[in-house]
């Protein structure tokens, strides 16, 4: 009697078709193309790092540095990210930072220790956030208008605050954050701080229906009210989430460098633009990615150790910079083009 053998079987105990294509295929065919884009300009830059200045760059403080910086403007550019989306743009971002930072280190503020300098900076980020979410929600202006008004606004009041000196943050609590004996298992405070926030940013985009309205408001604000989303405030929420995240990276600017000044997150505005651009965000609205936003903060941050550690000029390392936008650029009008 003739014994056949059985068909092989899957995990699940079904037998495979013989067209169906293998796994890794559907694994390939989900996986962002610009992502891995990124991440290989990302590498790139690695190794040019490397062969440039090899002891120096691949040393664990500077990529702990390199991670450390990144941490400050990431923070923002995920807020940024979430604006850009929705259709907005905030030019504001930059000024809130340095208002946040200077209000959050006065003399007066820092009497009320850790608790004091954090709250200070998150309530002045938030409140900056609102006011730009009211005028460009319910007094229908356009964000750069209102943005703009908020940068010029706030770098004022920072300066005026300042009388353009230098304020020391004397709290230990505070400086103790930016020591490495504050580093768990070698990642700096700052860095578990961008991660945490990185990671909600991701959620709350992708997994919830705050991140799902976001989009359809970017996307097409008419029928997104047509559809019952609440557009006005939706936008108001967008710019309190961008200031609290001014706020959060002010205070992570007071750690790493001890002191509040007027000047703090100057162009930071500029870089979380072009960030979120290179990451894939649309500046029309309606498409974008925390991942690729993070991912576009750590190629700029790790251009510009790169060219400190060579010498270069810092002209050189903007037109660079700005290279690196355009072709961003041309490559979302020509993957729009053919979608």
């Amino acid at each position: 009697m003739t014994q056949h053998a059985s068909p092989p079987r899957d995990s699940t105990g079904k037998v495979p078709s013989a067209g169906a294509p293998p796994a890794w295929r559907g694994l390939m065919a989900r996986v962002d193309v610009r992502t891995l884009s990124l991440l290989g300009v990302l590498a790139a830059l690695i190794v040019i790092g490397g062969i440039t200045k090899p002891d120096e760059f691949l040393d664990t403080r500077n990529l702990q540095l390199v991670l450390t910086q990144a941490s400050v403007i990431g923070v923002v550019t995920v807020g940024m990210t979430f604006v850009i989306i929705s259709g907005g743009i905030d030019l504001s971002v930059g000024a809130i930072v340095a208002l946040a930072s200077v209000w959050a280190t006065t003399v007066a503020t820092q009497e009320y220790g850790f608790a004091g300098i954090l709250f200070t900076a998150v309530i002045v980020g938030v409140g900056c956030g609102l006011v730009n979410g009211v005028l460009i929600a319910y007094g229908a202006m356009v964000p750069f208008i209102a943005t703009l008004a908020m940068l010029a606004s706030a770098r004022g009041l920072a300066l005026q605050i300042t009388d353009g000196k230098t304020q020391i943050v004397t709290i230990p609590s505070v400086l103790d954050l930016g020591e490495r004996d504050a580093y768990v298992l070698g990642i700096p405070p700052l860095v578990m701080v961008f991660a945490v926030v990185t990671i909600i940013g991701w959620l709350v985009l992708n997994r919830t229906t705050f991140g799902r309205r976001t989009v359809a408001v970017g996307g097409n604000a008419e029928a997104a009210r047509l559809a019952g989303i609440d557009v006005r405030r939706q936008r108001l929420y967008l710019y309190l989430l961008s200031g609290l995240c001014c706020g959060i990276a002010a205070f992570l600017l007071i750690i790493l460098s001890g002191s509040g000044q007027n000047t703090n997150g100057n162009l930071y505005e500029l870089d979380a633009i072009a960030a979120a651009i290179i990451g894939g965000t649309l500046l029309t609205g309606g498409r974008g990615t925390i991942v690729g936003s993070v991912l576009g903060v750590l190629i700029f941050t790790t251009i510009t150790n790169i060219f400190a550690l060579n010498n270069l000029q810092s002209d050189v390392q903007q037109i660079a910079k700005g290279a690196i936008i355009v072709a961003a650029v041309l490559v979302q009008r020509r993957t729009a083009s053919t979608t």
